[in-house]
């Protein structure tokens, strides 16, 4: 989770919880999916694979919350697409009213194992 952005209008949001991505590691590469206004970027980080790339958006000032990939079987409910609601189709997460990156942040503590 972090402050950046480019949307003026999204300033509205609580300091530190404007835009949230993704960082995915499978056991071989860091992968960034970054779902934005205009595109999503998906690319693979040519970093080692013991470079430990949360604790380098931790030390920038950004926000990194361990989870995990939940496999449901259901249709997700329709939603605008925004940052949080691509995080949650990957993540596997149904809750219509999840929308903000704030409050992803919160479901995210609250539900952590």
């Amino acid at each position: 989770f972090c402050s950046n952005t480019d949307i003026g209008w999204l300033k509205f949001l609580k300091k530190g919880f404007r835009h949230c991505f993704l960082i995915i590691n499978d056991g071989s590469n860091w992968i960034t999916y970054d779902p934005m206004s205009s595109f999503t970027e998906i690319a693979v980080q040519k970093t080692p694979i013991n470079f430990n790339l949360p604790k380098w958006f931790e030390n920038r000032g950004d926000i990194v919350v361990a989870t995990y990939m939940k496999r449901k079987h259901k249709i997700a409910p329709l939603s605008m697409f925004n940052c949080v609601e691509g995080v949650k189709r990957v993540l596997g997460i149904h809750n219509f009213w999840i929308f903000t990156p704030h409050h992803l942040y919160k479901f995210l503590i609250k539900e952590r194992i």
